[in-house]
């Protein structure tokens, strides 16, 4: 699978977007692709009389496990994965199936149903591991739209026929987002770009974001995003028992959060990484159970920026004598989308297409950078963070056991998490100098991902999936 570098620059709003769980690949990205698909068809969508679905490659492998043929229903009724409320989930698709018929679009009732899509696990599209075929029938017979989408990663979206640029804005990021004073392609491109400004990563990127709107509103934007993720973690510490999917995973965060609180009520900095941990195990358990998460930059490595920030907002010297906690917040923000946008633009954040270490990886260098931009570092400290995460990411899989995102990756945020403060830490320590840079790295795990097995690239074939017993 060849991994093509993006056009166009990619913000803060791009990587980060409200969703449902389990995966902004295989859950978001569907249901967004099957909104556009409906949408496109405009006042026609009245006379569908029949549809049909088909999954390929990753889509149709882990599909099952991973929400995705609810998700297509979801999104052929009209549902937006920002908008939709948890708790209608399960009543939509209640009705769906005790009726086998669906509204598509609020419009046409079509007898359909879960198992009306055709899964072709092992037909994968040359463009991209995760496609979904979707067809429109009228009343007449006429056939009213044949599409293929592609979901490449982070609840992005792209249609067959249109360039990656062209991602649909309507229903997912854009990644051709043109007239941005500091568009930066490369980590080397950037730090040339805040040397030449005499301006923080995170200025650079706020000033991208003002060229589109007013600062008072990207700030409140950015915020909205980290009070989201507050939210999800705030849900994964109340809710508790086992997680669906059939593998008896329970929850861990609300005992693990009852014993922080009655041990460490004063965030004793020795006790740190158990907060870390904490955060990040009730975001990823809650995008497990399809609670509403943040993807940062995926769905399957949520947890990640919650976590650090968690970290940044109450153990830093900056958190320790009381300065603002939201500009804390939109510099963490704005520096690690900078990061991930880099990522996406030259490497890729889809499982399925390099792994593991596109997501979590991706993910953890984000963090990593994030958290040394609140330390005070340089952006050549930054970057030097963002890189030495990624370093030792690489070569990560993604082999979900069940196909379902619990089994490895909800403990994987957590180790994720702390590896991204370590190397915050460690690239502290130094000048910024280094001997790899993060446009080295990121190009590594492109060819990785690449040359990996198709067995550990999110099909559950292959590593965990097929060496742990699911019962």
């Amino acid at each position: 699978m060849t991994v093509t570098p993006l056009a166009g620059h990619i913000g803060v709003f791009d990587l980060f977007t409200v969703g449902i769980g389990p995966s902004s690949s295989h859950t978001v990205g569907p249901m967004r692709a099957a909104v556009d698909f409906v949408d496109r068809l405009g006042p026609d969508a009245a006379e569908i009389a029949r549809v049909g679905v088909e999954l390929f490659g990753s889509l149709a492998a882990t599909g099952r496990g991973h929400g995705t043929m609810t998700a297509v229903l979801l999104g052929l009724e009209g549902c937006r994965p920002d908008t939709i409320a948890v708790d209608e989930i399960d009543e939509r698709l209640a009705a769906a199936a005790a009726s086998g018929r669906i509204r598509v679009g609020g419009l046409a009732e079509v007898a359909f149903g879960v198992d009306d899509i055709v899964l072709r696990p092992l037909t994968v599209h040359p463009r991209h591991p995760n496609a979904m075929r979707l067809v429109a029938h009228a009343t007449d017979g006429r056939l009213l739209d044949d599409a293929t989408y592609f979901s490449v990663g982070g609840g992005f979206i792209e249609r067959e026929g249109e360039t990656p640029a062209a991602a649909i804005a309507a229903t997912g990021p854009s990644t051709d987002q043109p007239g941005v004073p500091h568009d930066f392609g490369t980590a080397d491109e950037l730090l040339a770009e805040c040397a030449r400004e005499s301006a923080s990563i995170a200025e650079l990127a706020l000033r991208n974001e003002t060229a589109r709107a007013t600062e008072a509103d990207v700030r409140a934007r950015v915020l909205r995003i980290r009070d989201a993720m507050h939210e999800c973690v705030e849900s994964g510490l109340r809710r508790e028992g086992t997680l669906p999917g059939g593998l008896g995973v329970v929850r861990r965060a609300p005992a693990l959060h009852a014993h922080l609180l009655a041990h460490d009520p004063d965030r004793d900095p020795a006790d740190a990484l158990d907060w870390v941990n904490l955060v990040a195990l009730a975001v990823n358990e809650e995008n497990a159970a399809g609670g509403r998460v943040v993807t940062a930059p995926t769905n399957g490595a949520a947890g990640i920026l919650p976590a650090v920030l968690h970290y940044a907002s109450t153990y830093t010297p900056r958190a320790r004598r009381g300065d603002d906690l939201d500009e804390l917040a939109v510099e963490f923000l704005l520096t690690a989308a900078a990061i991930g946008g880099i990522v996406k633009r030259r490497a890729s954040i889809s499982g399925a297409e390099v792994g593991c270490q596109g997501e979590v990886g991706s993910a953890s260098s984000m963090a990593a950078a994030a958290l040394a931009a609140v330390l005070g570092g340089t952006p050549a400290q930054v970057e030097n963070a963002a890189e030495i995460a990624m370093e030792h990411s690489l070569g990560l899989t993604c082999d979900p056991v069940g196909g379902l995102v619990q089994i490895p990756c909800i403990e994987r945020n957590a180790i994720a998490a702390g590896k991204a403060i370590n190397a915050a830490k460690m690239a502290m320590w130094g000048d910024g100098s280094h001997r790899v840079s993060f446009d080295t790295v990121v190009e590594t795990m492109r060819q990785t991902g690449r040359d990996m097995s198709e067995k550990y690239k999110e099909t559950a074939m292959g590593g965990l999936a097929v060496n742990v017993v699911e019962c």
